[in-house]
């Protein structure tokens, strides 16, 4: 009975061969099955539709269901009373026409004005009645009617008023016992708005004495104002986002006001972080829901449309759980037909919207499906007592299809990349030790006896801290001694500094005050003071370090290149690169998490690169509030920088003894620091020779740069001469005068530590401020550069057995946290998986891509790329390949901004699930953004995902990522005879090397033995300063924006046993982070299950469409229930493309 009809109007039958005109299915094409679900119903559309048949003829068709008896004269009469633009939608014309299908029922639609102007007693009779709210809509007069008439009603209409409150939607929902997200309903008297239950600070509010900490949603109680606000914490930049109604190609706008409403009643509730997309959920009545997503309003506001001009969504797959929920919600509201919303967050779905009567919009299938339940709704309550002769029709079960892969076509299974944060501005810091009792009472109220530490970075305490500095300047005003002026110098500072932006956002500034029983232990380079015994507190103030312009476009643009790693790129989609990565998030099959530090930049390059990553536009604060996982999640990506480990001090204790030797550096001096023999270390040690006298040009380099500085400051014509990122001349003045203090200290002896912050600062003036024109920076980056090569990667340990200790002090918990990354990749139906027949360019449908991204600083990549060196993961001796990466390696000499290490998990199908070359694991590296003069000596990788030098020739048939960007059909490629196997190669290549399932060896032993310079990106020369865009993972933005180098991989036929077994190995030698990791573990999981690895894979569940006639002694989510039976969304679905049921799974 899913036929479609195309006839004059309501109840009358179907005009001779029509076929269905409207919609994107089908234009046309009169020999396709339209309503492609596998049954035999469908099988008779066919021959129905070939043959043009007349209504007659349905009618006899049909008495196969009407156990062949005449029918009675008397018809079922459904009324459609609602507004003319809800009754004359095209859905619901849609609905109407198949529901006219069913031999017994006529429908009548009740016009507008007379809903409107006539009495209910002139209203057209009916046996059932459709009718639901809309603006405008006279509620209260269908209320009147049913009870005059008292028709069978679909929708009831006394729920109707509750579903027009929030708060009565809510209370609903709670007694159903339905997760929705803690709230709390503010009531205000619109006579008297200041009387109300709210206090409001700065990042967080209390209603009613319930406290919601930002980011939190503010709705208005009544369901038809759209306006629902979300609220951000300050730390991640404040402002509000504002939702409306969609206007356009926009649902909602980042605004920067932090306050809320004042006037009206709302519910306030807590901010779920569902990463991106909501749910939208249809049901008709209670065992059928058809679900879809569609991008998050509050993300970037921006409304994703397809060709069209339709919103983009895409079916979705519901879990036993949410079937459950879909069904409680139609039954509470008794609403068959009802529409509400779900967000999928923490493993668990809450519903935060119910809409009532809704249908979806676009999609034959549900069009069909709707038609049908309704149908048999009205027949089974009204058959009986109008006498007519019906039994329910029953329906074979949908066969649900998956492909088959065949060749070595491997699945990409798991992405996982430890990125450092991107261009920031130069770190600094300032110390002081403290005695005044305001300060110990500020560390006392904020709990700093307790670990005799504390961190303060919340806007309200920096002005604590600012009012004591302003307080005490104004006592020490009175007296001048040097003393006293020593410490006036420092509290000035600490104003200016704290003063600087005029406000306060917790991302740039924070003080730190450590509690000494003492006093300062020695009189260090800054600080001379006359020593006082008792206590006293050290304060340092951080600031500084802030991702700049240059930052974001780098890792937007990273975000937007490292797409290209993802498979597939069908859909709508298709025409730009990496567009697979786009469907499968949109789709739900891109597990993705992305993890910060708790370092502002590093939040904020999480967020550029989510950004890029997904196609999102606007602000980076919605972005970084949703879709970054932050916190410091004990250890897991945050190190505490101040408190060393032994192991460190005593290397840095060697290491300043060893460069502050005023003679050439002697063979032994090169055995002791650099006894790996790294190639990158040898020739700064070159460039360096004597370090004292080094550190003395360095110096002398300082005092001229600042004497050149406050030249310019003298000059009329540079006093407003606007400096990068809105720093000015004096503040560039106080950069380098206090490395000039720091850097030489009185005893005439170099401070080594401050060698990095020499280096950063000239770093950064040369790329940013070079037009400032001062002289001799390019010998000061040089030598700088030189010694910094030295200081920063020896500061992790300089023999192999101290960089492995030191690593492990850093990044056990990080590596248990890929360990299970890597062994949690399958997954039971908790993960959000895609309806199998919409998963074409993709292999298997029910699997999804899991990705993991680590943004954090430079002491965790160093840490890292450490273990993975010195760890004992490969030997060196038998590996060739490897031998080549460590080469590698030890030739880089910096790891820059955005240095990236990557992690790749395949599955090759055909293998047997228990062997070890069933998954399969690549290692990746690049060493971040290029620098100042880097391009003649950069060291050579072998290029990324490299094939086997037989394929040496065979160059042009290399596809590379531009391939991606042209929009390819996704015609099925036979599966039997896999495209283009060139026989020399080990590799199999199809049309799209591109997209990167394909580009996996079929054996390990042999991709090791020779392997070129044979990269993905062939039009790329690794010499050329730029690389475009397009062409793989490097490139140029605005010209402030140095390209970031390509990955190379490291290493590309590792099995995960080895992986896993060595993972296991480094984190168990260091035995004293074990109990540290656990906590750090235990607070990070969420309640989902853990299957084994090697696991086979879940058959899916099949999708029925007719699930209104289960037997009522089957619970209703048992396994043979649909999983939720799904249409397509346009031109999504493969049923508008292909005919029949070739589906086209293309690899």
């Amino acid at each position: 009975m899913s036929e479609s009809c195309n006839g004059p109007g309501p109840g009358v039958g179907l005009a001779p061969g029509a076929v269905e005109a409207e919609g994107p299915a089908g234009q046309g094409q009169r020999e396709v099955p339209r309503f492609l679900v596998g049954c035999e119903d469908d099988e008779q559309d066919m021959g129905q539709m070939e043959a043009g048949m007349k209504n007659e003829m349905f009618r006899e068709e049909d008495m196969e269901d009407d156990d062949y008896e005449s029918p009675p004269e008397r018809q079922i009469l459904v009324g459609i009373c609602a507004m003319v633009k809800k009754s004359k939608s095209k859905p619901m014309t849609q609905i109407l026409e198949r529901l006219c299908k069913f031999d017994y029922i006529n429908v009548v639609i009740f016009p507008e004005e007379v809903i409107l102007e006539e009495p209910v007693e002139n209203w057209p009779l009916c046996d059932c009645l459709i009718s639901f709210h809309s603006k405008g809509f006279p509620l209260d007069k269908a209320v009147e009617y049913v009870k005059l008439r008292n028709p069978l009603l679909i929708n009831d209409l006394n729920m109707q008023y509750f579903i027009q409150d929030r708060r009565e939607v809510y209370r609903i929902l709670l007694e159903e016992g339905i997760d929705l997200p803690r709230y709390a309903v503010l009531n205000r008297d619109p006579d008297n708005p200041e009387e109300c239950n709210l206090v409001e600070c700065e990042d967080h509010v209390e209603v009613n004495g319930e406290v919601f900490p930002k980011p939190f949603v503010e709705k208005p109680v009544c369901a038809e104002d759209h306006n629902v606000y979300i609220y951000y914490p300050t730390s991640a930049g404040g402002g509000s986002q504002r939702l409306f109604r969609k206007i356009g190609s926009r649902s909602s706008v980042y605004s920067p006001e932090s306050s809320v409403r004042k006037t009206g009643s709302y519910i306030y509730e807590e901010f779920m972080p569902t990463d991106g997309t909501d749910v939208k959920v249809y049901t008709v009545g209670p065992d059928y829901a058809h679900a879809e997503a569609r991008k998050s309003p509050a993300l970037d506001g921006k409304v994703e449309r397809d060709s069209e001009g339709k919103e983009i969504r895409y079916p979705v797959m519901l879990t036993a759980m949410e079937k459950l929920v879909a069904r409680k919600v139609c039954l509470a509201f008794k609403q068959t037909v009802c529409g509400f919303d779900l967000l999928r967050a923490n493993g668990h779905s809450f519903v935060c919207d119910v809409n009532g009567f809704s249908f979806v919009k676009n999609s034959m299938k549900y069009y069909d499906d709707c038609a049908k339940v309704l149908g048999n709704m009205v027949m089974r309550e009204l058959a009986p007592q109008f006498h007519i002769p019906w039994s329910i029709p029953m329906e074979a079960e949908d066969i649900p299809i998956v492909p088959t892969t065949s060749g070595t076509m491997m699945e990409l299974r798991c992405v996982i990349a430890i990125i450092r944060h991107g261009d920031r501005t130069p770190k600094q810091k300032m110390k002081m030790e403290v005695r005044h009792p305001l300060f110990f009472e500020l560390f006392d109220k904020y709990g700093g006896y307790k670990s005799g530490k504390l961190k303060l970075k919340k806007p309200k305490q920096l002005q604590e801290v600012l009012d004591i500095a302003r307080l005490l300047l104004v006592e020490l005003g009175q007296h001048t001694d040097c003393e006293i002026e020593e410490k006036k110098s420092k509290l000035e500072q600490l104003k200016t500094v704290l003063e600087m932006y005029g406000h306060f956002s917790g991302i740039n500034r924070k003080v730190q005050l450590t509690y000494l029983r003492n006093g300062q232990p020695k009189a260090s380079s800054e600080e001379e003071d006359s020593k006082k015994d008792g206590p006293s507190l050290l304060l340092v103030l951080k600031w500084g370090g802030e991702l700049t312009p240059a930052g974001r476009v780098q890792a937007e643009e990273l975000g937007r290149a490292f797409r290209c790693m993802y498979p597939g790129g069908q859909g709508d989609y298709a025409g730009f690169p990496g567009c697979g990565l786009l469907r499968l998030h949109s789709t739900y099959r891109h597990d993705l998490k992305i993890y910060a530090s708790d370092e502002g930049r590093v939040q904020m390059t999480a967020a550029a690169f989510a950004k890029g990553l997904l196609a999102l536009e606007g602000e980076l604060t919605p972005i970084l509030v949703q879709m970054v996982k932050s916190a410091n999640m004990n250890g897991l990506l945050d190190s505490d920088s101040d408190s060393l480990t032994d192991c460190q001090q005593k290397v840095k204790a060697g290491l300043h003894e060893i460069m502050q030797r005023d003679q050439d550096f002697t063979e032994d001096d090169y055995q002791k620091l650099a006894p790996t023999g790294s190639p990158s270390l040898v020739n700064s040690m070159k460039v360096i020779q004597n370090p004292v006298k080094t550190c003395d040009k360095v110096y002398a380099l300082i005092q001229s740069l600042t004497s050149q500085i406050r030249k310019r400051l003298e000059d009329p014509k540079s006093a407003d001469l606007q400096l990068y990122h809105s720093e000015t001349l004096e503040l560039m003045l106080q950069r380098w005068s206090k490395l000039e203090r720091d850097f030489r200290m009185k005893n005439g002896r170099y401070d080594i530590s401050k060698i990095p912050d020499i280096y950063d600062c000239i770093k950064y003036d040369s790329q940013h401020n070079a037009s400032v024109g001062l002289e001799d920076t390019l010998e000061l980056f040089r030598l700088s550069r030189a010694l910094a090569d030295i200081v920063i990667p020896q500061e992790y340990g300089i023999t192999k057995a101290e960089k492995l200790d030191i690593a492990q002090a850093y990044c056990v918990p990080l590596m248990k946290k890929i360990q299970l990354d890597l062994q949690r990749t399958h997954e039971d139906e908790a993960v959000n998986k895609l309806h199998p027949l919409y998963s074409r360019g993709v292999m298997s449908p029910g699997r999804h891509v899991r990705t993991r991204l680590y943004f954090t600083s430079e002491s965790h990549v160093h840490s890292l790329l450490s273990v993975c060196r010195y760890g004992g993961l490969l030997d060196e001796e038998k590996d060739q390949q490897w031998k080549q990466a460590m080469d590698y390696l030890s030739a880089v000499s910096e790891l820059n901004y955005m240095t990236q290490i990557v992690i790749m998990l395949y599955e090759d199908n055909n293998k047997d699930p228990s062997s070890e070359e069933r998954f399969h694991v690549e290692l990746h590296f690049s060493p971040g953004v290029k620098g100042c003069e880097d391009e003649e000596n950069v060291p050579l990788g072998f290029g990324f995902r490299p094939a086997s030098s037989e394929n040496e020739d065979k160059k042009p048939n290399q596809g590379s990522l531009e391939d991606l960007c042209q929009d390819q059909t996704d015609q099925a490629i036979p599966i039997s005879e896999p495209i283009n196997i060139q026989r020399r190669s080990p590799m199999i290549r199809s049309r799209k090397t591109g997209s990167m399932e394909v580009l996996s060896e079929t054996s390990p032993t042999q991709s090791t033995k020779g392997c070129t310079s044979h990269r993905l990106f062939p039009s790329v020369s690794r010499q050329s300063p730029e690389i475009k865009p397009t062409s793989g993972l490097g490139f140029e933005g605005c010209s402030m924006v140095p390209s970031i180098y390509p990955l190379e991989t490291l290493h590309n036929s590792l099995s995960l046993k080895q992986v896993d077994e060595f993972l296991s190995t480094v984190c168990e030698s260091s035995s004293e982070a074990h109990a540290k990791t656990m906590r750090a573990l235990s607070s990070l999981f969420d309640s989902q299950s853990q299957t084994s690895l090697y696991s086979p894979q879940q058959p899916l569940s099949s999708s029925g469409s007719e699930t209104s006639l289960r037997p009522p002694s089957q619970p209703l989510w048992h396994g043979s229930i649909p999983s939720s039976a799904v249409s397509s969304a346009g031109p999504s679905s493969p049923i508008t493309e292909s005919s029949g049921l070739n589906f086209s799974f293309s690899e």
